[in-house]
């Protein structure tokens, strides 16, 4: 057996369990013909060809256990849940009612393939729409599918409330964080404020009555997080804390890709909140993704959670290097 190399550790590993019993065996095997040797020296020809043919089957046994813990290590990396960020933008009432359009299509596509969901913070805005929240959806493939709608989304269509039947424009943005098993980030408490209040909004006759709502700012950054849906203080504390893990994670990795940028030339687009990535023109029923230069029409089967296609025209785009997501590491 090589040294360092604990066999043990793989037999218990249910993905691993019969290569490294194999891989045992193999070793009792050498073992036996050595002694095979010191006790019938003139067997010595025969067993050291068996032992060369063993020790190649156990060195192709140890590069398959590897390649399966490489590949569960890459899985265990792969963010299964994102925190998404809606905001309204320029358009007052209107952009707000736009944000929460677009939560709205969100938790719809996700029930739609199967992740869960949950509105982690919401402000809610005079009209019933969302000046900001951010919710949480959970599900393999998630990160994958959602990591393109960061960026500013823009609708143009005329209000209910617009006698005259002017176009209106408004526009909110959308943010999307991973939330990683493990991550390279570690925040120090003595870099953030917690401030603790009570729960608004929706939640019945319960939700004033303690201070659960958790509140994190990191000082070096300004970043600020907020978790207010959780049943204690303890668990809003927990997510907020997740939360500004992935932000600060995300920041750094957009500084990273700044410095590359020149790398970057052939990217459609930046995977920041700052750039305007799609339209919802209303009047026309068509949705642009400016990225990829594509558009779509039935925009409410959309906005009722029928974003397949818009996703899969980006994962190609992805696949054929014409877009590289900020999120991912550089």
């Amino acid at each position: 057996m090589n040294e360092g190399w604990n066999i043990e550790e793989y037999k218990q590993d249910h993905s691993t369990r019969f290569l490294a019993e194999e891989y045992e065996r193999i070793t009792n095997e050498i073992n036996s013909l050595k002694q095979s040797v010191v006790e019938e020296p003139e067997l010595q020809s025969l067993a050291e060809e068996d032992i060369t043919r063993l020790n190649a089957e156990q060195a192709q046994l140890r590069t398959q256990i590897e390649k399966i813990k490489e590949k569960e290590q890459e899985e265990a990396e792969i963010p299964h849940s994102v925190v998404l960020e809606v905001r309204a933008g320029a358009g007052g009432e209107e952009a707000a009612l736009f944000a929460e359009k677009l939560a709205s299509m969100y938790e719809k596509y996700a029930n739609m393939k199967g992740w869960s969901f949950k509105r982690i913070a919401e402000s809610p805005s005079a009209l019933g729409g969302y000046k900001e929240a951010s919710l949480e959806i959970g599900g393999a493939g998630a990160f994958e599918s959602l990591h393109f709608e960061t960026g500013v989304h823009r609708i143009q269509r005329v209000p209910p409330t617009e006698k005259s039947g002017r176009i209106h424009t408004s526009t909110a943005s959308v943010a999307v964080l991973p939330i990683r098993k493990k991550t390279a980030f570690i925040v120090n408490p003595a870099d953030f404020e917690m401030e603790f209040s009570r729960s608004g909004g929706k939640g019945g006759q319960n939700v004033n009555k303690v201070e659960t709502a958790v509140r994190i700012i990191h000082k070096p950054t300004g970043l600020d997080v907020r978790s207010t849906n959780e049943r204690s203080q303890q668990a809003n504390r927990e997510k907020a804390l997740s939360i500004l893990t992935a932000k600060l994670e995300a920041l750094y990795e957009e500084e990273l890709a700044a410095k590359h940028a020149d790398k970057r030339k052939k990217q459609i687009g930046t995977g920041s909140r700052s750039e305007k990535i799609r339209t919802y023109n209303i009047l026309q029923d068509r949705i642009t993704d400016h990225r990829i230069k594509q558009s779509w029409h039935n925009v409410e089967s959309i906005f009722v959670g029928g974003m397949q296609p818009l996703v899969d025209e980006l994962q190609n785009a992805e696949a054929t290097l014409q877009y590289f997501p900020i999120s991912k590491k550089q």
